[in-house]
Parts: C-alpha cells; sequence; structure tokens
C-alpha cells in the first residue's frame, strides 16, 4: 500500500489498524528509525514497544516509578533514551528489552533528551543543566548556568550544534566547545523550538502568546502575535515552506516562499473543536495532521483551496501523534492511554 504525500485527486482515507491501551496518559509516542516498532510511553513511568505490524507488544519496560517525560530513539539502531522526574536518563534496547546504561542529568527533573542525527551525541535537559554525552554514555559537556529552566532541546539541521530554550531566548552549543557558539534573544519565556529542515530559520513558541522567529544566517528576527494561548505546538513541512502553528482552537499556517511571513497573514485552518494539542507534518510529504482536546483528528494540505482533506473524532484528547518514517502510517495517543494505529491511504 502505498502512503500520501501529496493530494492530487480524491482525499485520502484513514482507517484503524490496530490499537491498545497502555493504561495511563500517553505522554511520549516515537517510531523505531526502521519504522518496524512504536514505543508509547505512559506518565506512570512505563514503555510500551509495540510490534508496529501487528500491534503485539514486543516489551514493557519500567523507565521509572512515575512520571516519564521524554523519549528518543537513537538515530540508525534499535536503542532509545528515555527520562523523567527522577534525573536520571535511562538507555534502552528495545530489542531485548535490557537497560543498557543510567545517566545522571543534573536535576530531579529531566525535560528532554535529543540524539543528533548521526546517533554519535546524546543531548539531555534536566533543570537549567544541559549535558552532552557521547555514545558509549561518556559526558562530553556539562553546561549547568542557564537562566533559567531548560524547556526544550534541539538539533540544528547540517550542524554540531545543540540549541536550548530558556527565558530570554536561545542558547546554542557545541559538543567541543564549553561556551555558548551563539545566541538568539527574546524578552520571554521560550517553551518549544522548531528548526525548518534546511537549517535557514528556527520557530519558537512562547509563554506570551507568540512565535518568534529567528534567521540562522543573519540573526535577523519576527514576531508573530494573535494567538489566544501559550504556543507548544510547532511544525515545519518537509520542504522548509510552510510552519505550521498552534496557540489556540485554529491552526495557522505561515508560507515561507517568496518574500516570507513578513508583513502577511497565515492561512487559518478552522475546524469546531477545542484547543489544539498536536501537530505534525509528514516526515516527507506536505499532509498535515492535528489533534485537539476534544478527541477531533484531522488531516490537511494548506496548499490547497479546500485544506481540509479528512477528520474522525477520538474518544479521548488526542495527546500525542507521529508520522511513520514512510508516512503511511499515523500512530495516535490518547489521554485515556489508548494508541491506535491509522494507516493512511
Amino acid at each position: 500500500m502505498s502512503g500520501v504525500s501529496k493530494v492530487t485527486g480524491d482525499s485520502p482515507s484513514i482507517a484503524r489498524f490496530w490499537q491498545h491501551s497502555i493504561g495511563d496518559h500517553v505522554i511520549v509516542l516515537a517510531w523505531s528509525p526502521g519504522g518496524d516498532m512504536v514505543a508509547a510511553g505512559a506518565i506512570d513511568g512505563s514503555v510500551t514497544v509495540f510490534d508496529a505490524e501487528d500491534g503485539k507488544i514486543r516489551h514493557v519496560v519500567r523507565a521509572l516509578t512515575f512520571g516519564l517525560t521524554t523519549l528518543a530513539w537513537r538515530p540508525g539502531t534499535s536503542e532509545f533514551a528515555t527520562g523523567g522526574h527522577d534525573g536520571n536518563i535511562r538507555l534502552w534496547n528495545a530489542v531485548t528489552g535490557s537497560e543498557l546504561g543510567r545517566l545522571e542529568a543534573g536535576d530531579s527533573w529531566v525535560e528532554r533528551v535529543a540524539w543528533q542525527a548521526d546517533g554519535k551525541v546524546l543531548a539531555t535537559a534536566a533543570g537549567r543543566s544541559l549535558r552532552l554525552w557521547d555514545n558509549a554514555g561518556r559526558p562530553l559537556r556539562s553546561h549547568s548556568d542557564h537562566p533559567s529552566t531548560i524547556a526544550d532541546i534541539k538539533w540544528i539541521p547540517g550542524k554540531d550544534e545543540v540549541s536550548a530554550a530558556v527565558y530570554g531566548g536561545l542558547i546554542c552549543w557545541r559538543p567541543d566547545q564549553d561556551k555558548p557558539v551563539r545566541k538568539f534573544e527574546y524578552k520571554g519565556s521560550v517553551l518549544a523550538i522548531a528548526f525548518s529542515p534546511d537549517g535557514r530559520f528556527i520557530a519558537a513558541g512562547n509563554q506570551d502568546s507568540t512565535v518568534h522567529l529567528w534567521s540562522t544566517e543573519t540573526g535577523k528576527d519576527l514576531c508573530m502575535s494573535g494567538y489566544s494561548t501559550k504556543v507548544r505546538e510547532l511544525s515545519w513541512d518537509a520542504n522548509s515552506r510552510f510552519l505550521a502553528t498552534g496557540g489556540g482552537p485554529s491552526v495557522a499556517v505561515w508560507d515561507f516562499s517568496g518574500k516570507g511571513p513578513a508583513g502577511s497573514k497565515p492561512v487559518s485552518l478552522e475546524r469546531d473543536e477545542k484547543f489544539l494539542t498536536q501537530l505534525v507534518y509528514q516526515n516527507s510529504g506536505e499532509i498535515l495532521a492535528s489533534g485537539s482536546e476534544d478527541g477531533s483528528l484531522a488531516l490537511w494540505y494548506p496548499a490547497a483551496r479546500k485544506p481540509l482533506l479528512t477528520s474522525l473524532r477520538l474518544r479521548a484528547p488526542v495527546a500525542q501523534l507521529a508520522w511513520s518514517p514512510d508516512d503511511r502510517v499515523l500512530a495516535v495517543g490518547g489521554a485515556d492511554g489508548l494508541v491506535s494505529i491509522l494507516r493512511v491511504f
């Protein structure tokens, strides 16, 4: 079955392939790099590794006793890292279900873990501490003097550089240097960051109901306002043309073609639903998936005159969305603990 990457005719259909409950709010949901496994983490600290094809449970690991917050697969492998409220990073083998190692993150609350694209360096954020580790779990750098708790970390595409989101903007670090390589300043609290796939732009969703944008080449910035709540939902399309943002009940999509979004208005994708909880573009295609507090799930093609492709209503708020690496399947995690695997065709 071929996946949907671009709409040229009839709208795609969604079919539920399998579903399984993990018993508690799905706080993290991620596909393995090869697409053969799906890891679903519950807020109770457990991680269930499913076989993506038939939904059978391969392993259930206890990442911690309560308060899982983050999970990331190591690129090109069957290993993943987890973190949560006990201050430790745990490394796992998804094939055997065994724990490979444990790292101290530098504070009692681990907010994020993020692997470099080649899988050689792991970045971890806990409190004000950013730590970098090599692929054997040995410490490379530790930076514990950030001005506030680190809310998010992302590696810059094509660069050996990781960005930390804090109150006051973004601070960027390299594994081979002790001092920041650059900063992007903003007078406010940054909650989430997303780099365009081509690495030219950084988008930041903020506590003050704005989206801030910087050019990584020039440092010039732009502020998008008018959101009805704080913004955590950010997603770029694969071509770096469209940036989809949440911060309310509708999706605001900014167009970066031509002269870019400065002085323009975004395309507003609206439905009768509560606030958005998730926005995720396909990895290589042009379809945008959105999820909301009322359980609404929608697929959009923002470049079309009629962008809504198809939709359905789930029984609980949408907590997580994740496209398979080949964009053929959408994984959905609910606030009620239900994991659904939906084929898009």
